[in-house]
């Protein structure tokens, strides 16, 4: 780990950004370039504390982990995460099998939606980030770890987790599930692995990956239970990388409707309200 070559690129890169780059408001008047310390920290979901001793060449080295989450902070390209990585001791993550790295395009469409439910997704259906108002709509689908960080592993074997769709868009939301897995298959071997680990966990998803289904229509149009609200109608607005490896998901509804009503509520009150729940 090179502490002094680590601490000069984070403090570097956290003044090269603006509040503006990652969806904050400018505030007061700053006294230096860049970002606060604990804008970053919030920003890479770790305490303050934590993220000053890395600038302040102390502390222990931060697993990959706590990396991959202050690269997301930071907004760092993938050249510049896999030098994050060097520089605390990890060897960078395959490109070609990890796609956790959050796409910095959709990364700056996402910071920019203070008050409309987003989250980017991988290939995998794993959710990568969510903004407040997602939270509050879905839940927190980022604390996942193993093969549940998948919506279709969690699908497939948690049964909780399809009470957020009505009963009677279950049967096609699990072949939509089971196509889009089969069509990753192709270029992510990762899909493949996981394909096999459901297959013996689940008579459902073996029929499905069975039939071989690679074209299922993408859900444009949901309906979301909400624990507090009940169902919500709501669009839902795809926004892909190039590589399709990772999708922006936002959540509308049409105007002057119930639903939208729903929403705004939703984003004001935040998470905390389906955690009460």
């Amino acid at each position: 780990m090179d502490r002094p070559a680590l601490a000069d690129f984070l403090r570097r890169r956290r003044e090269a950004l603006s509040p503006e780059d990652v969806g904050l408001p400018p505030g007061q008047r700053r006294r230096t370039a860049g970002l606060r310390r604990e804008e970053v920290a919030t920003l890479s979901g770790m305490s303050t504390d934590y993220y000053t001793r890395l600038e302040q060449r102390r502390g222990p080295r931060p697993s990959e982990q706590m990396l991959a989450a202050i690269a997301r902070g930071l907004r760092l390209t993938l050249d510049e995460r896999d030098h994050l990585f060097r520089l605390a001791g990890h060897t960078a993550p395959t490109r070609v099998s990890r796609a956790d790295h959050v796409s910095p395009p959709l990364m700056r469409v996402l910071d920019r939606l203070h008050d409309t439910p987003a989250q980017v997704m991988s290939n995998l259906g794993e959710t990568l980030v969510q903004n407040p108002p997602a939270k509050a709509l879905l839940g927190d689908e980022t604390g996942h770890t193993g093969p549940a960080r998948s919506a279709v592993y969690r699908w497939f074997t948690d049964p909780a987790e399809r009470r957020i769709y009505p009963e009677a868009d279950r049967v096609r939301h699990s072949r939509f599930l089971v196509a889009s897995l089969r069509a990753t298959s192709g270029s992510d071997p990762r899909a493949a692995d996981l394909a096999r680990l459901l297959s013996a966990k689940s008579a459902e998803f073996a029929k499905l990956w069975d039939a071989h289904e690679v074209e299922v229509p993408s859900e444009r149009r949901k309906t979301i239970v909400h624990p507090s609200f009940g169902p919500i109608d709501l669009d839902c607005q795809l926004l892909f990388t190039d590589d399709l490896a990772q999708v922006l998901l936002v959540f509308t509804a049409k105007p002057g409707t119930e639903d939208a009503e729903k929403l705004q509520l939703l984003s004001v009150v935040g998470p905390e309200l389906l955690e009460s729940s």
